[in-house]
């Protein structure tokens, strides 16, 4: 098990000041089209800091999707920042951001992308090799660890199609986790999984935050709305801190 160190530095009469690992600044997406322009995002304005578990809520067509891809650096801003630990994300052109995401971020989707003719094991060290860091003897060690902090150890060898959805998805987590990266973005992880299950990949996302991981999730279910660290609601193109729908 592995606690990951946090950004902070010296303030004040000795005190600890936590600089802001992640800074979105005016961030804008505009989709063109024939048909016309259509304003994803209108002027996001986020900070978020080491430590923090983030959702981001919204309802379907909300625009969380396509944040969580210009956070990701997997679509470009239209305008505006995006710093990420001292990088600034918004210029990286597409080899780059390959890999600054590779060596910083660990993505889940709601859909698994598991390779079905690999092993679990074998789609976990699958991460390390796109990265550079597959090492033989060391990764298989690694994503058998990894795979046992989810509680698929036993599964190790088994293809995607020998266990369940609730299952892939916490394999697609020890993946995202293969480099250990600083940073996870999910993006509706439960979407596809019933209350128990979902239940059990949040439980592994509070367990990871208390070991210092920063982890930004979207979702259109505001049912964990009060175990995030903190929660957002995005509504046409802009966040706010209040709630948009009813919430438990």
């Amino acid at each position: 098990m592995y606690t990951r160190k946090s950004n902070s530095t010296p303030g004040a009469n000795g005190g600890i000041i936590q600089e802001p690992f992640i800074q979105l600044l005016g961030v804008k997406k505009i989709y063109r089209n024939a048909s016309g322009d259509f304003p994803a995002l209108r002027g996001i304005d986020l900070e978020i800091h080491p430590g923090e578990f983030v959702g981001i809520l919204g309802k379907s067509g909300a625009g969380k999707t396509t944040l969580a891809n210009l956070i990701t650096a997997v679509d470009h801003v239209t305008d505006g920042k995006i710093r990420i630990g001292g990088v600034d994300v918004h210029l990286l052109n597409e080899n780059q951001a390959a890999a600054w995401r590779g060596r910083n971020l660990g993505v889940i989707y709601q859909a698994f992308h598991l390779i079905s003719s690999l092993s679990l094991v074998e789609n976990v060290m699958l991460a390390m090799d796109f990265s550079g860091t597959y090492r033989p003897i060391r990764s298989k060690e690694t994503a058998l660890e990894l795979l046992r902090e989810v509680e698929l150890e036993e599964h190790a060898f088994k293809l995607p199609g020998d266990i369940s959805g609730g299952q892939q998805q916490r394999v697609a987590i020890a993946r995202a986790l293969a480099n250990d990266p600083p940073i996870l973005v999910a993006d509706e992880p439960t979407g596809r999984l019933d209350s128990a299950t979902a239940e059990i990949i949040f439980r592994i996302f509070e367990n990871l935050v208390q070991r210092g991981h920063t982890i930004i999730m979207v979702s259109h279910d505001p049912g964990f709305y009060s175990r995030y660290t903190r929660a957002l609601w995005l509504q046409d193109g802009l966040l706010t801190s209040t709630p948009q729908f009813e919430v438990d």
